[in-house]
């Protein structure tokens, strides 16, 4: 099979290759196609998964042997070159960079509204620079690679997925990590395998709960819910704490702690003397920088990015979990929901009909009935060789059903300014989100992201 990569260069595509390079089924993956509009990230990326590969070839994939053929890996700045052949297309870009990020973080802030990249101002921002690429990016797979599978990663991953369908249809698949590692989590404290519990999760990217976690037929998450010892010992326990989320009677997404603590979350940005944008800005550069360096020895790029991916899951979240009082990262939080691995799984499943239950972003059809058929949720998936398939779930509570419909009307306003153009679509989209809650401010922050960033140009 052949995989092409959309921002190859960017930093977490080792983590994709090296899932690749422990898959040694018949029809594995046997080429990467990296394409970045970067001609430096790429060169610098080729170095550390070709470092990679070497490491794979003398020792096994995790050190400890047999050694592996890795997959070929060519980089191109050429899209359509790297779409031709391609069986299936890993699409994770950033348009604007880290650069934009940073921006979209600071002109929120001065607004006294949240900027991360994903929710409330930052994300919409990100949003109406990002569908116009996304939607091009996917006509240019339907012309020109027309039966591949596209999984993708770019955020906002919902809003991008939904936008992308439009070309693709059901051909195109969203994936995040954060469901993955909260279900994970929560297994492990109910004394399960993660492959072996079914977890009850629905909502949107960036906004959902896990209701549920059954194991053996048994839902256990009540008894997890008692217990505020067990509660607080996982890191989304202790950003929520164990008597809202015995409220709640669910555990939500990390990501949710921007809304259930929002005033305390802007305020923590605020004070900080550096963004999450700015801080990844930096560092990037520097790790760009060292494994780019010409006559570096061997291994000296990917033990860079060793380095710096240990230091960036460090510090995710700092600012929440100062507002939640509970310090530094925990060794057990610091492992990742494994995107890397969500997306193997799923193109084993579709490639080799390897039967998976997987949560992912797909259209809704009839899933919630809240939500029209074209609308894209995250919910768990049967995925076969025809693709993935939303497996039906219980309704949201009213209050679940606020916040979502309320973000999906927002996502519905970037969807129709990025096809018009049309500045009033854009001001909508900010004044209708719950985090932002005034037309006022909403024009503000369209008048302060349109001079930042030449990609909002066609907003008029």
């Amino acid at each position: 099979m052949r995989l092409t990569i959309l921002g190859g260069g960017g930093f977490r595509v080792p983590l994709v290759y090296g899932a690749l390079l422990g898959d040694r089924a018949e029809g594995r993956v046997s080429h990467v196609t990296l394409y970045d509009e970067d001609p430096a990230r790429l060169t610098a990326m080729s170095r550390v998964l070709r470092d990679q590969a070497a490491a794979a070839a003398a020792h096994g994939p995790a050190g400890d042997g047999p050694a592996v053929d890795a997959p070929a890996v060519t980089a191109t700045g050429d899209l359509d070159e790297a779409l031709r052949g391609a069986d299936f297309v890993f699409s994770a870009i950033r348009v604007g960079g880290l650069e934009g990020r940073a921006a979209d973080e600071r002109i929120a802030l001065a607004e006294g509204v949240l900027g991360q990249e994903t929710v409330g101002a930052g994300g919409i921002a990100y949003g109406l620079r990002t569908v116009p690429v996304a939607r091009e990016i996917a006509r240019r797979i339907a012309r020109t690679a027309p039966e591949a599978w596209v999984i993708n990663f770019t955020n906002p991953a919902g809003l991008v997925t939904e936008a992308m369908a439009e070309e693709l249809g059901e051909r195109v698949i969203g994936i995040c990590d954060s469901p993955v590692g909260l279900g994970r989590r929560i297994a492990r404290l109910l004394g399960a395998r993660p492959q072996d519990a079914w977890i009850d999760y629905v909502g949107l990217n960036h906004l959902g709960w896990v209701r549920g976690l059954r194991i053996g037929g048994r839902d256990e998450l009540p008894r997890l819910l008692a217990d505020t010892e067990a509660l607080e010992s996982f890191e989304e326990g202790r950003l929520f704490g164990a008597e809202w989320l015995r409220s709640l009677g669910a555990i939500p997404n990390e990501y949710l702690h921007y809304y259930y603590f929002n005033r305390d979350t802007v305020r923590a940005y605020q004070e900080a003397k550096q963004t999450r944008g700015a801080f990844l800005r930096d560092q990037q550069r520097g790790f760009y920088a060292e494994a780019d360096r010409a006559g570096a020895p061997a291994g000296a790029a990917l033990a860079a990015w060793d380095r710096t991916r240990a230091e960036r899951e460090a510090t995710y979240m700092a600012e929440n979990r100062e507002v939640a009082g509970v310090g530094e990262r925990d060794g057990s939080d610091l492992e990742s929901g494994g995107y890397e691995k969500v997306a193997l799984a799923l193109m084993r499943a579709i490639a080799r009909d390897e039967r998976a239950t997987l949560i992912l972003n797909v259209r809704n059809g009839s899933t919630l009935s809240v939500l029209d058929a074209e609308a894209v949720i995250e919910v768990p998936c049967l995925v076969d060789a025809n693709g993935a398939h939303p497996v039906g779930v219980a309704q949201l509570p009213l209050h679940a059903v606020g916040l979502v419909t309320a973000v999906k009307a927002v996502e519905r306003e970037i969807l129709a300014a990025a096809a018009s153009g049309s500045r009033a679509d854009a001001v909508r989209a900010f004044a209708l989100h719950p985090l932002v809650d005034s037309v006022g401010v909403a024009r503000r922050l369209l008048d302060g992201y349109a001079a930042e960033h030449p990609g909002l140009a066609y907003l008029r």
